[in-house]
């Protein structure tokens, strides 16, 4: 199996498509990259800039390069040495427009009797026969569908027409009633949809790749990538949905022939990738959450800690596990009704449950899950202790959690099956897509894979973190940006300095606040701290990110209900940010007093990220700051012709200034060379302790199998601003076993003990490598 030691993630999309990304391959190898890693490229929903809403799993999608875009892109790799890993999408399938998805338009004209029936999870007896589709405006608008060139139009949308179903004559409500589809009111969804979807997103429909047809169909064109030599390896999204990922990652093994795979699955504080699961490891999430904490000041926990409580009105933080189980059973009261409702109707009827006493007790249950979900007989203990959470949260639903545990845990039965498919469902929309913009004193905290009540990570924990790590999951991806997290790195590298002047931010957020008043007083944290964290950044950036926030925080206002008054305040509120003088001088003044730290807080990161254990991926344009708020604003182009130019100056021996955006491209770009060029050199993980004065504000490591043969030696400074009022590095040093060259300056180092004032004298991060085996 070839396995990268280090990727670059590439949104491929039809302003960027195969061909461009195979343009960018010369500059890759230079920066140091050792396999490409593209977003989805299989055929999508037409203008889809994402490539998660597949729409024909049969060929590479011509609006993204088509075959020869792959083909031209996987030759450039090869030609430099480079792999190819690719993300794919197993678990649903893009239906906003049936006619592009020639699966999804046969079921809709032949229905049970389709060719694909099987390979959608409906429930078809929920309403007679039929897939409901909600699409209308509102039921009233069935008399707004047409007949024309022989389909059923809505607007702009075409559905097929059975055959026979027609003639002249018959009115277009009369043809609908024929249908195997059911056009409904789209606010019905939630509680009457009968097809599984992703989250609560409609036009993204489950598909069943636990059929062995199925799963052959839908991964012909992926298997065709490895039997040419196309790709190397494989990200598996979103494996949480499958009914059986194990049994998946099974198959995706033998079709790629053992390739190197990774999941994308949110491992929870505490919790292990499933021993059974055929791959390397997962996309990272869980190793950015030890990062980001290892670079927070815990001294200043109480100071936010009591800002948070004053915003909210209370006396004491908010209770984050109150707040999610009452987001968790908000959603599975709401927005993922249906597949609660399913999920009852399959209880059996000896239980002695009638629908809505299931529903009830199952929306419960998942409420008091910790984790996405069970992989049964894996998880099994997870469940029963959310039985017993269940039972004494409702002491009235004790009797029905009791009949219904035995049921959930005889993993073959379709109610086992999908359950352990729903839950993970209620956790992604009630914690990651509702509570984490309502838990909001540090925004840092905020990001998958982690619990955000945790607020920091000291060195020896990191430490040990990372030895487990090395020892578990070493070839697991790192990461510290992706499409999908709430904050990039530079971002919350800023924010992560608030938590060292608890006090100077209370102070700026009151001037904010009195200046730009926002009546929801922890939305008003939220949305100040990602302004800090992102500037500069656009108004309409700014504006796009902020009604997001506010509707998906739905506190104040949603998305299915907005409220006008409300988002009006925010919109005013990001214009004050350009438009008043008062916002906008204490947003520089303090943007211009923590920068310098914020610096060294993203310098420390990427370094420590690149040269710890695991595969690192680098996003997109993040060898630049890296300062986006949530999709889509992570996915902005990248300006890849200022990255070479720049790389070839620092090549040329132009040396970046400290703190510089030009220094974390060096940063990034020795850290990937030194780790691509001499493995030999991380095959380890080993603290390294410093001594003095300011030891607290060093974390070190070395990457061999002992400190006397150290490897690569990563050395950063922490908490810069409590370092600089303590009066700076002063006799703070290292001990180095060997004499050491920094890949960063070029200096080298005698064996010994080495002042961090001088080691870190030019940036705030040093990377040290053996003398006699220093790369140029």
């Amino acid at each position: 199996m070839k396995v990268p030691t280090s990727t670059y993630r590439l949104q491929i999309r039809p302003s960027f498509t195969l061909f461009d990304a195979a343009n960018t391959v010369p500059y890759l190898k230079q920066l140091g990259i050792d396999w490409v890693y593209l977003s989805p490229i299989l055929t999508a929903e037409q203008g889809s800039d994402h490539g998660y809403d597949v729409t024909n799993p049969a060929a590479v999608d011509p609006d993204r390069g088509g075959p020869a875009g792959l083909l031209a892109l996987s030759t450039a790799a090869r030609e430099h040495g480079l792999g190819v890993l690719v993300d794919i999408v197993p678990n649903h399938v893009g239906v906003a427009t049936p006619a592009q998805n020639p699966w999804w338009w046969s079921l809709l004209a032949e229905g049970q009797g389709s060719p694909y029936a099987d390979a959608f999870d409906v429930d078809w007896e929920l309403a007679g026969g039929k897939v409901r589709l909600p699409m209308l405006g509102s039921d009233a608008d069935l008399g707004k569908l047409e007949i024309v060139d022989g389909e059923l139009r809505y607007y702009d949308h075409r559905f097929p027409l059975a055959a026979g179903t027609y003639s002249d004559g018959d009115t277009p409500q009369e043809v609908h009633a024929r249908q195997h589809y059911e056009l409904m009111d789209w606010r019905r969804a939630d509680a009457e949809l009968n097809y599984r979807r992703f989250f609560a997103v409609t036009t993204l429909a489950g598909i069943r790749v636990e059929d062995p047809r199925v799963f052959h169909e839908a991964h012909a064109e992926v298997g065709r990538w490895f039997a040419e030599d196309l790709v190397d390896g494989l990200r598996v999204d979103h494996p949480d949905g499958l009914a059986d990922p194990s049994g998946y990652l099974r198959w995706l093994k033998d079709l790629s022939g053992g390739a190197y795979v990774l999941v994308e699955k949110i491992l929870e504080p505490g919790e292990v990738l499933a021993g059974d699961f055929a791959c390397e490891g997962t996309t990272g999430y869980d190793a950015l959450a030890d990062i980001d904490r290892v670079f927070i000041d815990p001294a200043g926990q109480p100071g936010l800690d009591q800002l948070d409580a004053e915003l909210r009105g209370s006396s004491t933080l908010a209770d984050y596990e109150a707040m999610i189980h009452g987001t968790k059973r908000d959603v599975a009261d709401g927005m993922l009704r249906s597949e609660i409702l399913r999920l009852a109707r399959l209880v059996p009827t000896a239980a002695g449950l009638d629908v809505a006493h299931a529903a009830d007790a199952i929306a419960e249950i998942i409420a008091n899950f910790p984790v996405y979900r069970t992989y049964l007989p894996i998880g099994a203990e997870v469940l029963e202790a959310a039985v017993q959470g269940a039972a004494g949260h409702r002491p009235d639903l004790g009797s029905a959690v009791a009949v219904l545990l035995p049921l959930l845990l005889d993993a073959d039965t379709p109610l086992a099956i999908r359950f352990q498919q729903t839950s993970g469902m209620v956790m992604a929309k009630g914690v990651e897509d509702t509570a984490f913009y309502r838990y909001t004193r540090l925004g840092t905290l905020t990001e998958v894979g982690a619990d955000p009540t945790h607020f920091a990570v000291d060195v020896p924990e990191f430490h040990l973190r990372m030895q487990e790590r090395q020892r578990d999951l070493p070839l697991s991806m790192t990461t510290l940006s992706t499409h999908d997290t709430k904050r990039s790195e530079d971002t919350r590298a800023r924010i992560s300095v608030l938590s060292e002047i608890p006090d100077q931010w209370a102070a700026t957020l009151s001037v904010l606040r009195d200046a730009a008043p926002i009546a929801d007083g922890p939305f008003a944290n939220l949305l100040w701290q990602a302004v800090v964290g992102s500037w500069p950044a656009s108004r309409e950036r700014l504006q796009a990110y902020a009604t997001k926030a506010a509707r998906e925080a739905a506190n104040s206002t949603t998305w299915t209900d907005p409220d006008a008054d409300f988002e009006a305040t925010v919109s005013a509120a990001v214009d004050a940010v350009f438009d008043d003088d008062r916002v906008a001088s204490a947003l520089a003044g303090l943007v211009a007093k923590i920068d310098a730290a914020a610096a060294a807080n993203s310098l420390g990161a990427k370094l420590v990220q690149l040269t710890m254990p695991g595969v690192p991926d680098v996003y997109q344009g993040s060898e630049f700051w890296e300062r986006s708020l949530a999709d889509p604003d992570n996915r902005r182009a990248v300006d890849f012709d200022v990255r070479r130019r720049e790389l070839a100056l620092i090549d040329a021996g132009d040396a970046p200034a400290g703190g510089t955006e030009a220094s974390k491209l060096l940063v990034t770009s020795r850290a990937l060379r030194l780790r691509r060029d001499r493995p030999e050199l991380f095959v380890g993980y080993q603290p390294l302790e410093a001594s003095g004065p300011a030891a607290q504000h060093v974390l070190a490591f070395a990457r061999g199998d002992s400190l006397s043969a150290p490897g690569a030696v990563t050395v950063t400074a922490r908490l810069p601003l409590g370092l600089a009022a303590d009066g700076g590095w002063r006799d703070t040093a290292v001990d180095l076993s060997l004499a050491m060259r920094d890949e960063l300056t070029g200096a080298t180092y005698p064996p010994g003990r080495t002042l961090l004032a001088e080691l870190l004298g030019t940036y705030s991060v040093a990377l040290l490598a053996p003398v006699d085996g220093a790369v140029k």
